[in-house]
């Protein structure tokens, strides 16, 4: 599908985290950050304030107050027990007035802490998935710009995992966990000034507690830190195990390798297991652990300060103390809240590593590249205008050095002169190529699988770029070319043929999107596909799904040439574009061929050689190198390797 849309230039548009609490628990959780979490995490950031600014200010708000209405009920406590529980006690005609007048503002107050928590989590939910949104829109838009050498060089399904598992492990992080991290922040500071007030020695006391909270935590959550790293990997590499396995299926069945596929699909799923239990078994235990030390605190506070209280050096009142047991469990709560989230933030910090992984890969690039194709006119005395009506006669509008354009005939002239290339810097594929097809002739490029046809094909769309030598296209150097317009002025019909859901009418018109209905059915009946299609269900308006799996191979492969007609390119290339047909239907397909291919530039990819007997220039390909050229019959006078391959005899 990426393929198809680079040639006939369509784009369609469709790490880190605090472990504790207290002033020092950002330095401790250093050590469980994955790598790269801070940086991570702040880009994240930046992403999301970048269009939730506001937003995010008003969630702020909404917590600070939210915490303070919380605390404010606390230390509410001490008010009631000592100036309004004890004293009623102590009276034969208590007066509950008082009591009942304090109780209706502190539901007031406790009312707003309500409301700002509400708008604080639907604001969250509105910015948590409105930036999952963002997200996978500019991942898409990013991975349209991505050369085909990234497609080739990754699993499909590897990509797909980023689309969905990755992506979706920075809902929790961003709709949850960095607000819980603000507001635990926030509580912490306000609540250890509150406990201060009460308390000095009890403060002291709960915070070396805290510390062995964080410690503990801290060392926890770095065992398992690398552990959902990895683990993210290993969903990414089942991922593309399973959609190669489903793409493949018909060659595991007709093989017999349904045991081989299972046991291969065992150790990948094993790996993935091993990691995800490894990643969680020491993060599962950080919330009960610190549960129960958060508890022990609770106890110390409760037992120390009743001791105070009965000793009378230091005053310490009934109601001051149950309001420092409740500002204790405030205190630790936010800790074991965050140790909660220790799994969900290191996955979603390998997620968010691996989407921007993904948008910091090298877009094709467009440096040097200002020649465009346009659609012009002629006038009367052979000058060329360019007109926005469709007019069929193209040619390329140049720069010039003084500021003005100059069009440039479009006439399909392709040079090839001394081109190497190597898809890697170890391996070169072409050596010293030359080529020239002059506009209007028919190239015919032939040999054994692996002599690099279809490479050279590539290189003229400018798929792959060369290592060395030029390639021009009507005299103009193909880099000079921005890519959508190269490529639109090249047909292209592949091998490996790609139907895209949607009607057969969709198809043919995905090589020309304004093209009309009636042109999409001429195009079609010129190669001979309207015979079929008008037989079909709903005929042009039949509904394609799976890569049109209700069509025969050789069905799919005359929508994909229709498809290339109705772009009506000054230039075709054809990569065994009959492989997929009977011989019958190809003797029909060629004549519709003849008719696309006159007056166009042709290059023809073939390994049944009696499609190419007449083509202007035969080119004979070996191991990188073309080894013979000519006309057919020079080539069978010659009796060298087209002669071998056209008649299967051995030369001696």
């Amino acid at each position: 599908m990426k393929k198809f849309r680079k040639i006939f230039g369509v784009r369609m548009d469709v790490g880190g985290r605090m472990r504790g609490g207290g002033p020092n628990a950002g330095r401790f959780a250093n050590a469980s950050m994955p790598e790269g979490g801070w940086k991570t995490l702040k880009r994240l950031m930046r992403y999301v304030t970048s269009r939730y600014k506001w937003a995010l200010v008003l969630v702020v708000v909404c917590i600070i107050v939210s915490s303070i209405t919380s605390l404010v009920s606390t230390m509410f406590i001490r008010t009631l027990i000592d100036d309004y529980v004890m004293p009623l006690t102590k009276t034969t005609n208590p007066d509950f007035h008082p009591l009942a007048i304090t109780l209706v503002k502190l539901g007031i107050i406790l009312a707003i802490g309500v409301v700002c928590a509400y708008t604080n989590n639907r604001i969250m939910i509105n910015v948590g998935q409105g930036t999952l949104l963002r997200l996978r829109t500019d991942l898409f838009k990013h991975m349209e710009s991505l050369p085909i050498k990234y497609f080739d060089q990754h699993a499909h399904g590897d990509i797909m995992s980023v689309y969905s598992n990755d992506v979706d492990t920075l809902r929790q992080l961003v709709g949850q966990s960095i607000p819980q991290v603000f507001n635990t922040i926030f509580s912490l500071v306000i609540t250890i000034a509150c406990m201060i007030e009460l308390s000095v020695p009890l403060t002291v006391l709960t915070i070396v507690m805290s510390f062995v909270m964080v410690f503990t935590t801290r060392k926890l959550g770095a065992r398992s830190a690398k552990y959902f790293t990895n683990q993210q990997r290993s969903l990414g590499a089942a991922n593309g195990f399973i959609e190669e396995m489903l793409s493949g299926q018909k060659i595991v069945k007709s093989f017999c390798h349904e045991d081989e596929a299972i046991a291969q699909f065992e150790v990948l799923n094993e790996q993935l297991r091993s990691n995800t239990y490894n990643a969680n078994k020491t993060a599962n235990i950080v919330m009960p652990v610190n549960g129960n030390l958060g508890n022990l605190i609770y106890v110390l506070c409760a037992i120390i300060g009743a001791l105070i209280a009965l000793s009378g050096h230091i005053e310490l009142t009934v109601g001051t103390l149950v309001s420092f047991l409740t500002l204790s469990k405030s205190f630790t709560q936010p800790i074991s809240h965050l140790s909660q989230q220790v799994n969900s933030v290191l996955s979603a910090l390998a997620g968010a590593t691996r989407v921007f992984n993904l948008m910091d890969e090298q877009p094709e690039n467009e440096t040097g590249a200002n020649v465009s194709l346009v659609n012009v006119e002629e006038a009367e005395d052979g000058s060329l205008k360019e007109t926005k009506n469709r007019t069929n006669l193209w040619a390329w509008k140049r720069p010039a050095s003084d500021g003005t354009f100059e069009l440039i005939r479009q006439h399909g002239k392709i040079e090839l002169f001394n081109v190497d290339f190597g898809y890697n810097e170890d391996t070169q594929v072409l050596f010293d190529i030359m080529l020239t097809a002059y506009p209007g002739q028919k190239i015919a490029l032939v040999g054994g699988t692996g002599a690099g046809k279809t490479t050279i094909t590539n290189l003229i769309n400018r798929f792959y770029d060369i290592q060395d030598g030029t390639i021009l296209y009507d005299d103009i150097d193909v880099k000079t070319i921005q890519r959508e317009h190269l490529r639109r002025s090249l047909g292209m019909v592949l091998q490996e043929t790609h139907l895209f859901t949607g009607t057969v009418m969709d198809n043919i018109r995905y090589g020309r999107l304004d093209a009309t209905d009636e042109e999409c059915m001429a195009a079609a009946e010129l190669v001979n596909a309207d015979d079929f299609i008008v037989r079909l269900a709903d005929g042009y308006n039949t509904w394609l799904a799976g890569d049109g799996t209700n069509l025969s191979q050789g069905e799919r492969q005359l929508i994909a040439i229709a498809r290339a007609a109705v772009a009506n390119p000054p230039a075709l290339i054809l990569d065994e574009a009959t492989s997929s047909i009977d011989t019958r239907t190809e003797r029909l397909v060629q004549e519709g061929m003849d008719l696309l291919m006159k007056g166009r530039t042709t290059l023809v990819i073939a390994h049944r050689l009696s499609t190419v007997r007449n083509a202007d220039c035969i080119m004979v390909m070996e191991r990188g190198r073309i080894i013979e050229r000519g006309t057919h019959d020079e080539l069978i006078a010659l009796q060298g390797k087209y002669y071998q391959l056209y008649t299967g005899n051995q030369i001696e």
